[in-house]
């Protein structure tokens, strides 16, 4: 029989809606219940392409002596993070205080007034390697519940005020960062650069799209023939080919895994996520105008070919994400990370010819005991598997096999079109098939700009569907929510959700200007200052309730999988102060940089959004003034061109005019 998530509308409830224990969705109910029953809260938190999500499920939530223990115990409540961003970044601030470390699962337990006492992330079902098992943890907690509940309450307390304290209201800068930022941003990149194979740091390594498109940035700032601009490109777009080249880009179908489980981009973890394609579309888009490479190019529309084929809604909208876990067979009986994704070497074989299937063998590194490193698969799961990654370029192989570049190139052509072909009949892995405002806007963004840049009708149509379906089914006029599926979700959009959403219509009123969406853009951000501005914080701030009290004030300051929004909300309010010659947006982005200055002058790796946000200030923006009748060779000349500072709007005659710094010009 279900629980009370089977009236859920998140995926991620819903693969729990049959789980023994009696879970129950966040609200006042489940509290009141908890206080009526002088109960602990276990509050579970993740989302539904979680990988670590599926084993605690597996190995605990669908146990009937555990659900039992649960049941009996605590008031259950899960949480999909993607839902309820706010709550997760809640409770992550104390796992991340008292333990050290965060991830999801995220298992905290609360008191009845949801004030946290003990958490951390995955637990096993049986004691070992130094960790308590998860019936163990809940029996004890259970016990000093019970007899010490008084010492357990005034922790909680004070853990919770504690975070409050942390989270005390900014206090801006007197002035704006200087130049030196950029500077100090190209000296760490440099400091943690790996520069054999790419990317910031060790294993596991993240793509950090933010950080490679700031860098691009720069290599304008500073001109490419600089030594600031030389290092800045040689980190982007070595970087960026490494990916590219690594078994963290999906060869066959387009679009990137979530991260590298080693320093190499060789082992992916498999899951795919929208917001990654779309931060990535747009960084390959940005390379390959500052250098005109070809396989920049070709990587962003593999990007869109997955976006159009496999993620996008019906309605015309992208959902959110593809597990990294599923079946190898339709009779296997349990799912394997990769399954999807990895090949053994007698597959390819019995596809493939001799000649190609050789061919094939050498481009990608296949093996026949499977190509991960025994550091990279330390518990054998990938054995006889091979992820496919360029092992030789195009020229190489040519020597090998005697040949032409052009026949390697049109055999491993067809190669993967056979390849993809066989590996659209395995069983699929889940797809977190609900539509998020914010990654949609970052879809939209890059839609648009690949619309514009590599002159596609199609990406801009695609941008446009995506736009019209959140505007009808996702803003009501007064309010934007966070989330789709099926219908509306309840949840009030965030911070991410107005400013993503609005970033995205920004770049689609430069390929579709007469559609509205500026002026929807303008409209959300009077919503977002109305509603969700924080003069205490100096920034947009997330304010997550319980029975109308407050638990905890969250700016997000951090570039990392996503943009902080208060980052990006500097950027659009630039574009937005010159598209609409509003003084008022202006100021308010100087407020969000002097709330930035300390970061920016001490932690700027942290935050490369707010970097690129301040260069915009210095510089100020570009207005590209675009008139239907425009030159052929001058719209082909913008699209080529790297203006990272530009917005693009509609005008009236024949003639390109840039305006920047008070003066306007004519492009030839």
């Amino acid at each position: 029989m279900p629980n009370a998530l089977i009236d859920e509308t998140s995926p991620y409830l819903l693969q729990h809606a049959h789980n023994p224990v009696a879970w129950q969705a966040w609200g006042e109910a489940a509290f009141s219940r908890a206080r009526s029953e002088n109960k602990l809260v276990f509050l579970s938190v993740g989302y539904s392409t979680c990988h670590w999500c599926h084993v605690m499920e597996h190995e605990s939530f669908e146990d009937p002596a555990i659900a039992e223990l649960m049941n009996r115990h605590f008031i259950n409540i899960k949480v999909d993070r993607e839902e309820r961003p706010d709550l997760d970044a809640t409770y992550m601030a104390f796992v991340q205080a008292s333990t050290g470390q965060g991830g999801w699962p995220m298992s905290v337990w609360l008191t009845p007034e949801a004030k946290p006492i003990a958490g951390g992330t995955y637990f096993p079902p049986r004691d070992g390697h130094g960790r308590p098992g998860f019936p163990r943890l809940c029996t004890e907690l259970a016990r000093l519940w019970r007899d010490e509940r008084p010492r357990l309450e005034a922790g909680a307390a004070g853990m919770l005020d504690e975070l409050r304290r942390s989270a005390a209201s900014v206090a801006p800068a007197a002035g704006l960062a200087g130049p030196e930022v950029f500077g100090a941003y190209l000296d760490y990149c440099e400091k943690c650069y790996d520069g054999e194979w790419g990317g910031f740091g060790g294993a596991p390594k993240f793509p950090r799209p933010a950080v490679i498109r700031t860098l691009l940035q720069l290599v304008e700032r500073c001109g490419p023939a600089s030594t600031a601009g030389a290092s800045a490109w040689a980190m982007a777009g070595h970087t960026l080919r490494a990916m590219a080249q690594g078994g963290l880009h999906d060869h066959l179908g387009g679009g990137f895994h979530r991260y590298a489980v080693d320093r190499f981009w060789h082992v992916p973890h498999y899951e795919k996520m929208l917001y990654d394609q779309a931060q990535l579309a747009l960084a390959y888009l940005d390379a390959w105008q500052v250098s005109s490479e070809p396989a920049f190019r070709e990587v962003a529309e593999g990007i869109f070919v997955y976006l159009l084929t496999t993620l996008r809604d019906a309605g015309g909208a992208f959902h959110g994400a593809e597990d990294a876990d599923s079946l190898p067979t339709a009779a296997a009986g349990e799912m394997r990370e990769g399954a999807y994704w990895t090949w053994e070497a007698g597959e390819i074989a019995a596809l493939l010819d001799g000649r190609d299937a050789a061919i094939f063998a050498a481009a990608y590194g296949i093996a026949p005991t499977g190509n991960a490193r025994p550091a990279s698969d330390p518990h054998g799961a990938l054995a006889g598997q091979n992820t496919l990654f360029r092992a030789l370029p195009d020229a190489a192989l040519a020597l090998r096999f005697e040949c032409a570049e052009t026949e390697i190139r049109d055999r491993l052509h067809a190669a993967c079109r056979i390849l993809l072909d066989a590996r659209s009949r395995r069983p699929l892995p889940h797809r977190d098939d609900k539509i998020v405002t914010a990654w949609n806007g970052l879809a939209i963004a890059a839609l648009a700009r690949g619309a514009r840049v590599l002159a596609r009708a199609d990406l801009a149509a695609a941008a446009e569907a995506a736009a019209t379906f959140l505007h009808r089914e996702l803003w009501d006029g007064a309010s934007l929510f966070r989330s789709f599926r099926g219908r509306r979700g309840a949840v009030r959009a965030f911070p991410a959700d107005f400013v993503f959403l609005i970033a995205g219509l920004l770049d689609l009123h430069a390929v579709a200007p007469a559609g509205g969406w500026l002026d929807w853009a303008h409209t959300l951000q009077q919503q977002l200052d109305a509603g969700l501005w924080d003069s205490g914080h100096a920034g947009y701030v997330m304010r997550p309730t319980l029975g109308g009290d407050t638990l905890l004030v969250i700016r997000e300051d951090y570039d990392g999988a996503e943009p902080s929004p208060n980052h990006l909300a500097a950027e659009n309010l630039l574009k937005l102060a010159s598209l609409l010659d509003n003084d008022a947006y202006l100021s308010r982005a100087e407020s969000l940089l002097r709330a930035g200055t300390r970061t920016l002058e001490t932690q700027p790796f942290a935050a490369p959004v707010l970097v690129a946000a301040l260069d915009l200030h210095q510089r100020g923006v570009m207005k590209v003034q675009i008139p239907p009748a425009a030159a052929p060779d001058v719209l082909e000349q913008l699209r080529a061109s790297y203006l990272p500072r530009a917005v693009h709007t509609a005008a009236a005659g024949t003639t390109v005019v840039v305006c920047e710094g008070g003066s306007c010009r004519a492009l030839p």
